[in-house]
């Protein structure tokens, strides 16, 4: 039974070597991750400069990429056979509603979904000390159900644990994403010599979509297990958008049969 764990964190992260410990309980625990923090990377790929796996221990790896990078890797080189599972974390903060979108934590384990293989994605509540422990209590209690029913095609599962002592967790709820809004998102600033310069940051002020959302079972002291699905065509609006089709058809006809201009004769 093997099982890859990645990271957006960096190979050395704390929370990274929680997982570790506790998915050894369940099988042979693989890591290829990061060589440095590549939070906020989202799905991006490296394509324009050599990538390099440096062994650190046994069956550990860091890479010189993306967290995606390290799943194809992992999968399409490193590893001798593809693992069972894949669990990407546990991540320094929660990755809740429009933050699945830019997280390199989701993004690994969107890329072991696309690539056939169960995955998950576990994130951590805190500010400056983290309880991975707890994160990794919880993250191994789904990896086994994950093992023992498996998981809808193209489907991945986003798990958000809130900052609570093991028996105060108050439950597990099956949510949906949220969205967030922000005050002040970009930052203005200027540097010694009097050239601004912009921070993207912003301080969250409101979340919409309450019913079943993550960020509501947070603040209820419950664990949040949100299901991902990688095909985000929006099926509704398909009937809406096809009475566009002649519509678009229609001008590119007109410029088929538009007379064309007579070209001028030199001499």
């Amino acid at each position: 039974m093997r099982i890859l764990v990645t990271n957006d964190d960096g190979v050395q992260s704390p929370g990274l070597a929680a997982l570790v410990e506790a998915l050894a309980q369940i099988g042979e625990v693989w890591v290829v991750a990061p060589d440095r923090e590549r939070t906020a990377v989202a799905h991006a790929v490296t394509l324009h400069k050599p990538l390099r796996v440096q062994r650190i221990a046994p069956r550990t790896f860091a890479v010189n990429g993306t967290p995606v990078d390290c799943v194809n890797l992992a999968l399409l080189n490193v590893m001798p056979k593809p693992p069972a599972v894949l669990v990407s974390g546990i991540n320094k903060g929660v990755n809740l509603g429009d933050d699945v979108m830019y997280s390199g934590t989701v993004s690994a384990a969107m890329e072991g979904t696309i690539l056939g293989v169960p995955s998950i994605a576990v994130s951590q509540e805190g500010q400056n000390a983290f309880r991975f422990p707890v994160g990794a209590n919880y993250a191994a209690r789904v990896v086994r159900l994950v093992l023992e029913h498996g998981l809808p095609e193209e489907t991945l599962l986003n798990v958000n644990i809130p900052d609570r002592p093991l028996r105060s967790i108050k439950g597990v709820r099956i949510t949906c994403l949220s969205r967030r809004r922000f005050h002040n998102p970009i930052i203005e600033k200027l540097d010694p010599h009097g050239r601004k310069y912009y921070w993207i940051a912003g301080t969250r002020v409101s979340w919409s979509r309450s019913k079943d959302a993550d960020h509501e079972a947070l603040e209820e002291g419950r664990v949040s297990i949100t299901p991902i699905h990688l095909d985000i065509t929006h099926y509704g609006a398909l009937d809406r958008f096809r009475s566009w089709e002649p519509l678009i058809q229609r001008g590119n006809d007109r410029r088929k049969n538009r007379p064309r201009p007579a070209r001028r004769q030199r001499g």
